[in-house]
């Protein structure tokens, strides 16, 4: 017996399909029966080709309106964000016009066609103070980027009436274009011989990209709304992490030398005792989160590092 539902597509639009998330999520909904897709980025290309592809400013309201009236889609994941730290406390109107504008054209846009909002939000909205964070904390960011994601997730919750955040932190992947994760970039310097300097007080759960594509496959299926932390199974100084890549990858560990986050100057603070605890996805996602070393098996035989 064929039920209706099986026949019936679902379109789905990933932005930012050029970012280390994007392209997993692009990849992943590719392999999905009855899934039609849509990938934008700002490029003119794409990293994925089989995958129909437009390239569009997030930051412009009417391209926005164009491209989601024209595709019709039941569901946007938005990972598009100006992500660097840093560079948001100098260049604050673009952070702004890409992590806020951009997500109320979004929002405004899906509520329209009446789609699933789902966004990828950070523990940057938390003072790392007294982390791991639940969703049910109060956010307080202490850096221009936090304050940005804060405002995105404000403004989906002031628009959409369809929506689900996903707040994560420290992504890295099996990453194939584009710029290296934090695994593959210690690796890399590591088997140079570099010395890389390692930050022993900022306390996070790195998350795998794949856990995050499962979590909003998940959220999309069962069509959960509301705020969902979906962070990587420990919790652990980013030093620690630093070492237990160099005891899979068999690196050299006394090239990496721990550090005190002060003493790299950074323009924007950091949260440092942060993380997110998992259990609301645990318990309604059924998310599991790959082990550590499970991750780097991922990453070791996908991409030969």
């Amino acid at each position: 017996m064929i039920h209706s539902h099986d026949l019936i597509k679902r379109r789905i639009l990933i932005t930012g399909a050029n970012g280390m998330l994007g392209q997993r999520l692009v990849k992943f909904f590719l392999s999905q029966k009855n899934t039609e897709l849509l990938q934008t980025s700002l490029e003119p290309d794409s990293c994925i080709k089989e995958v129909n592809y437009l390239s569009c400013e997030l930051t412009k309201r009417d391209s926005v309106k164009k491209m989601i009236f024209d595709f019709v889609p039941d569901v946007i994941i938005n990972t598009a964000a100006f992500t660097n730290v840093d560079l948001s406390e100098s260049e604050r109107e673009t952070a702004w016009k890409v992590n806020v504008h951009s997500v109320e054209y979004l929002a405004e846009t899906s509520r329209i066609i009446d789609a699933h909002l789902i966004h990828i939000s950070t523990d940057y909205v938390f003072d790392g103070i007294n982390g791991p964070y639940t969703e049910n904390d109060i956010p307080k960011p202490i850096g221009y980027y936090g304050r940005t994601k804060l405002a995105s997730e404000n403004v989906i919750k002031l628009i959409s009436t369809s929506y689900t955040i996903i707040r994560t932190n420290v992504l890295y992947g099996s990453v194939v274009y584009g710029r290296a994760d934090f695994v593959r970039w210690v690796v890399a310097n590591l088997r140079d011989g570099k010395v890389i300097r390692i930050v022993t007080d900022q306390i996070n759960n790195p998350t795998f990209t794949d856990d995050v594509v499962g979590a909003i496959n998940c959220i999309i299926e069962f069509e959960k709304q509301g705020i969902y932390n979906i962070g990587g199974a420990e919790l652990l100084s980013r030093y620690d992490f630093t070492l237990r890549i160099a005891d899979y990858f068999k690196l050299d560990k006394n090239l990496i030398i721990p550090i005190k986050t002060e003493v790299l100057k950074q323009p924007a603070s950091r949260p440092l005792k942060s993380g997110l605890v998992n259990l609301k996805a645990e318990t309604e996602l059924n998310y599991k989160p790959r082990t550590i070393e499970e991750t780097f098996y991922s990453i070791k035989k996908e991409i030969g590092l």
